[in-house]
């Protein structure tokens, strides 16, 4: 099997990875570009002492750590450039390799070892650093979150994990048409959202009905995540995959607030 076929199944992750870093789809997909430009150009570099995704997000990390966005190249404007500007201001306070750390467990679900392998530390200090991270980040991120599940038990959840981070749940809702309505009665600061809810509506249009009305950081929830990270435009920022761990929530719900301007705190 080719490099490049060991390599394709891990891509969707890494976009979701380099997404919720830099809180762009954009700019997320241009590391994971230059990533894979650095791999194509210097194959025999690519670490081959292990596992082919450990490798994949070790290249990356190398990019990450020795390239700045606006040296990556693209050929249009970045939108999101006020997302940009609202986590340069909060980066000030809080390290990145914290962050790193934080989601490399987290969200992509990397053992402590395999961790400290990719950002070049002691396993001693990631526990050390994602604790960091997930107080600094919370400390400065309080929202009011609607919460779009039609199972009760998962819905629960949501809203005990909402509420142990300190924020507000505005309701609950299990329908598109529901989640409309709720959102326009209260207005949330973020959402968290299902794919396939009670009446078979869709998660993704609910949720690009109120997208339509105001513009808020949106985390999907979904048992295949692959379906929705293809590389295409727009794809969500945030996603979480079902089953889910709670700290898996925790991390995307503090990374989604770090980048929305209505969360940033007075100077």
């Amino acid at each position: 099997m080719s490099l490049g076929q060991q390599l394709a199944p891990h891509l969707p992750f890494l976009r979701r990875y380099g997404r919720a870093l830099t809180g762009s789809q954009t700019e997320g997909d241009r590391y994971v570009r230059a990533t894979l430009e650095a791999i194509v150009a210097a194959p025999e570099e690519f670490p081959r002492d292990v596992d082919p995704r450990l490798g994949l997000y070790r290249t990356f990390q190398a990019i990450w750590g020795s390239t700045q966005v606006n040296e990556l190249g693209g050929d249009e404007a970045d939108p999101s450039s006020d997302q940009e500007a609202i986590a340069r201001a909060r980066l000030a306070r809080i390290a990145p390799l914290s962050r790193q750390a934080l989601l490399l467990t987290a969200m992509e679900g990397f053992t402590v070892e395999d961790t400290a392998y990719l950002i070049d530390v002691d396993t001693a200090e990631v526990d050390k650093l994602v604790a960091d991270a997930l107080a600094e980040i919370e400390q400065q991120t309080r929202a009011r979150v609607l919460v779009i599940e039609d199972e009760p038990i998962i819905a629960m959840d949501l809203e005990t994990i909402v509420r142990d981070l300190g924020h507000d749940v505005t309701g609950v809702a299990v329908t598109r048409d529901e989640a409309v309505a709720l959102a326009m009665e209260d207005r949330p600061g973020l959402v968290l959202a299902d794919i396939q809810l009670a009446d078979d509506s869709s998660g993704i249009d609910a949720v690009k009905d109120i997208l339509a009305q105001f513009n808020v950081p949106v985390i999907f929830i979904t048992a295949f995540p692959e379906r929705l990270l293809t590389g295409e435009r727009p794809e969500p920022t945030f996603l979480i995959t079902k089953p889910f761990q709670r700290s898996t929530v925790k991390a995307a719900i503090s990374q989604a607030l770090f980048f929305d301007q209505s969360t940033v705190p007075a100077a």
